[in-house]
Formats: structure tokens, sequence, C-alpha cells
């Protein structure tokens, strides 16, 4: 699985927030997105390869801006996780 963080400009409520999500959904194989204003992020999680260009190309004519994206590999922690470490 992998993690997309991408930095957004342009989103300014939780209406905004709701429609970056609706347009990755849209567009973007995913199980999990959430967005904040506050930040000024998107976190997209689900099987991936993510690449910037087609992460970018999601929110393209929508008004949004994506001034930065960072992939990593991901993890899901589950309750009992912390008895798996070693």
């Amino acid at each position: 699985m992998q993690k997309a963080v991408l930095k957004i400009d342009g989103m300014h409520c939780s209406m905004c927030e709701a429609h970056v999500n609706d347009l990755f959904r849209k567009k973007v194989s995913l199980k999990k997105v959430s967005s904040s204003h506050g930040k000024g992020e998107t976190v997209i999680i689900g099987e991936g390869p993510y690449q910037k260009e087609e992460l970018v190309a999601a929110l393209e004519g929508s008004g949004y801006k994506v001034e930065d994206v960072h992939i990593e590999p991901y993890e899901k922690k589950g309750f009992f996780s912390f008895l798996k470490k070693k």
C-alpha cells in the first residue's frame, strides 16, 4: 500500500475539502482520502502505485493547485500492532 500527502492551495472551507475528496475518488483508485483546509493538505491511502502526474491531473481544471506531492509506503497499523515489534 502507499500513502500520498499532497499540499493543495485553494481549499478554504469544509465544502472545498469534500469537493477535493470527491475529485480524487472519481479519478484515482484509493481506499481512503481525507482533506484539511486548515493544513492545506490531502492524504490518500490505497494500493497504488501512485504517480505524481496522475495525482496532479486529478485536480486539473478544478481551481485547486497541487503545490507538493510526497509518496511513501504505508503499512496499516491495527490495535495490536505494538505486539509485532521485536
